[in-house]
């Protein structure tokens, strides 16, 4: 357990070498997103031999593209999907007080009770918000993590979200999700404690040929090709699965996010919840982010056709997210208020009909006439769960030896009980390095070796020149894209990209 967390092209190297030399190993994931990391942190801290193998960067696919939420399984519970609603608390409970608080906090939403929302309406939404405390309950977490949803006035609802429209007024209905600091942090702490554990973790590879027993390699920087034995070969590569396993049907489903200035919103402490027209329960959510942000999402559409590698938003959703959220909103916002916009695909299993709002988020193990065991669906909150049931069905149907599951108490890099966790820190740290680092904050700047490593990145951005040095010495990043768009979400403001990317190639240089 105590190997080192760094991920890194030195590691990355002799990990690739020593992959070659042809000795077997346990399970080999495909797929780098949240839920291969999830896998491969389950089978290292099991005592399986295990390597992750991801085509691109760690969080390059939908991992990095969600709205930042850990759900507690409300929107389930309506739909009357008690199981998924009840795993969704456990798990989001989980995340908040054992693997990951550092990266995962309360976050406030806000139901404004505007004249347009019916009296049924109403109730529904407290008769929801109830239903969410009671699984909060149930799942253990106490309201000290997650407090309890309430009734609030107008004068407070507008301090929470001070652009909420004040013409009729009602108070606001109020209750708290998770939040993470970022999606992409988390698939990187994930992988980083499975380095930790033993796996070998490796990016710029891409997986070819694979049955259940074996699969060929290509590091993409070199062209190099291997091959590796696997007592099980485990497809987790989201949207992409039909690429490694043809048996598997999928129906990608597209959300859409659009970025702004947070001073847009007035700086909302609480994410601003509106009930999409003609709707029963589903909602745009404004919600206040790292870097000073807002993020407005969420569509939900068919996405048929080739998988690309960044989806990009449709003129029709951004108008929608606009206007929806507009029917809550003092003053309108419009196209010249988005600064950046972001699409991601869900990975959902073909049904066959309806509409892809309403098909299940479950998720299914599925195995190939050649052997290929595929986990497909799911969602982000629950990778720890599909990671568990997912490897259980390896060990049965490949006669593995494993140790019980225990990421259920497993503190993820950065968490305070992580091995790896430095003392405390004696010196007073910005509070957006600790956000970012949890317990590894101290050290982010401790071990920096670049010049002014507390200096901004850029002017007005909130991201130390000692994070991007730790993002290439720690955290695997591999170019500027890795550093900009997936270590940090500064590349999320083209114009931020723009003005913090030359630091990122000047500390990438010096360290390569």
């Amino acid at each position: 357990m105590n190997k080192t967390s760094a991920l890194n092209a030195t590691r990355r190297r002799s990990e690739l070498q020593r992959l070659g030399d042809g000795a077997p190993i346990d399970v080999l994931v495909i797929g780098g997103g949240i839920t291969g990391a999830g896998i491969a942190l389950d089978a290292a801290s099991r005592g399986m031999s295990v390597a992750l193998v991801e085509k691109h960067d760690l969080a390059f696919g939908t991992s990095r593209w969600s709205s930042k939420l850990v759900h507690g399984g409300l929107r389930y519970l309506a739909t009357g999907n008690i199981g998924i609603a009840r795993r969704s608390a456990v798990e989001r409970n989980l995340l908040m007080t054992r693997n990951a608080p550092h990266l995962v906090h309360a976050m406030p939403q806000l139901v404004p009770l505007l004249p347009e929302m019916t009296t049924a309406s109403r109730a529904l939404v407290r008769v929801g918000f109830a239903a969410g405390d009671g699984l909060r309950r149930l799942a253990g977490t106490p309201a000290s993590v997650l407090p309890r949803s309430r009734r609030i006035d107008a004068r407070r609802a507008a301090e929470l979200a001070p652009t909420v429209r004040r013409a009729g007024l009602d108070g606001a209905l109020l209750a708290y999700d998770g939040q993470l600091i970022d999606d992409a942090r988390l698939v990187t702490a994930v992988a980083r404690t499975a380095a930790q554990c033993g796996a070998t973790v490796l990016t710029r590879v891409v997986a070819s040929q694979a049955s259940g027993t074996s699969a060929t390699l290509t590091d993409t920087l070199t062209g190099e090709t291997l091959e590796v034995t696997a007592r099980a070969v485990i497809n987790a590569s989201g949207v992409w699965a039909g690429a490694v396993d043809e048996s598997v049907k999928l129906r990608p489903s597209r959300g859409t996010h659009l970025v702004f200035d947070a001073a847009v919103f007035g700086n909302p402490v609480a994410a601003l919840t509106v009930p999409i027209p003609g709707e029963i329960n589903r909602f745009v959510f404004a919600m206040p982010e790292q870097l000073g942000r807002v993020y407005l999402g969420l569509t939900d559409e068919d996405a048929p056709g080739p998988i690309p590698d960044v989806p990009e938003p449709t003129a029709a959703e951004i108008t929608f997210l606009l206007e929806t959220v507009n029917t809550a909103l003092e003053t309108s916002v419009g196209p010249a208020d988005v600064i950046g916009a972001y699409a991601g695909l869900r990975p959902l299993i073909d049904t066959g009909s309806g509409r892809t709002a309403d098909v299940s988020r479950e998720h299914a193990v599925t195995e190939s006439p050649s052997g290929v065991i595929s986990v497909i669906g799911g969602k982000l909150t629950e990778y720890r769960y599909m990671a568990e049931d997912v490897l259980d069905r390896a060990v049965t149907l490949r006669g593995l030896t494993a140790g019980p599951c225990r990421t259920r108490n497993l503190p993820l890099v950065g968490a305070p009980s992580n091995p790896g966790a430095a003392p405390r820190s004696a010196v007073a740290l910005p509070d957006s390095l600790v956000a970012r680092y949890g317990a590894e904050a101290a050290d982010v700047l401790a071990q920096a070796r670049c010049e002014r490593p507390a200096e901004a990145v850029a002017e007005g951005i909130d991201v130390t020149r000692a994070e991007f040095e730790y993002a290439i010495t720690h955290e695997g990043a591999l170019s500027v894209d890795d550093i900009l768009d997936r270590r940090t979400r500064i590349g999320l403001v083209a114009t931020d990209r723009e003005r913090a990317t030359d630091c990122a190639a000047e500390i990438l240089a010096t360290l390569s």
